[in-house]
């Protein structure tokens, strides 16, 4: 369980705790583009609850630029083939149409795609990125990484298909792969 604390209430937690250990680190005063970069705090807590520690949580006691960073919405993939991209999302990753999502009221076709509560907007743009000489790996290449509960059961589903992929090269349960565009994605395990 992580724990984001304020400075204040970092210090009325503090007599509720079996220990708090802090080490705040102060920022330089700078210059950037003719504007002065005033220093911040950040502060790394380290807290126990009847034994149990609490994760470590860099918390910045300026807030003057938190503008609320919720999660990532949607990501925008590029594809030349609209109906084929669908077929490999839809049919292979059995991802499913957000039908909420306008699909005519922009000047291209695509779709919107559900992963978990976020999104993969898939548009028929033309795509700036070569589609050759790009890394066999992907996680060399730009790449979307989708969080998933089963990497063998995935790995079964690509060699079914006969769509390559690479595992990853730390050893972690994690399936890089591309596209029918060469977008590259990542698939890593999470245990919940």
């Amino acid at each position: 369980m992580a724990s984001v604390l304020k400075l204040s209430s970092f210090i009325s937690l503090h007599q509720k705790l079996n220990y708090v250990s802090f080490s705040p680190k102060f920022q330089q005063v700078s210059v950037r583009n003719g504007r002065w970069n005033v220093p911040t705090m950040t502060v790394k807590a380290q807290t126990a609850v009847e034994g149990d520690v609490i994760e470590n949580e860099s918390v910045s006691s300026n807030e003057e630029n938190d503008y609320g960073v919720v999660s990532v919405h949607h990501v925008g993939i590029l594809c030349e083939n609209l109906e084929k991209s669908l077929d490999y999302y839809q049919n292979v990753l059995g991802l499913k149409i957000n039908e909420a999502r306008p699909h005519d009221k922009l000047p291209y076709k695509g779709a919107w795609l559900w992963v978990g509560s976020e999104m993969i907007h898939l548009m028929e743009l033309p795509n700036p990125d070569p589609l050759t000489g790009r890394p066999q790996h992907g996680g060399r290449d730009r790449h979307t990484c989708i969080a998933i509960r089963d990497v063998s059961k995935l790995k079964a589903i690509l060699d079914k298909a006969g769509i390559p992929y690479t595992l990853s090269r730390s050893g972690r349960p994690a399936i890089f792969t591309r596209d029918p565009d060469a977008n590259a994605l990542e698939f890593t395990q999470i245990d919940d």
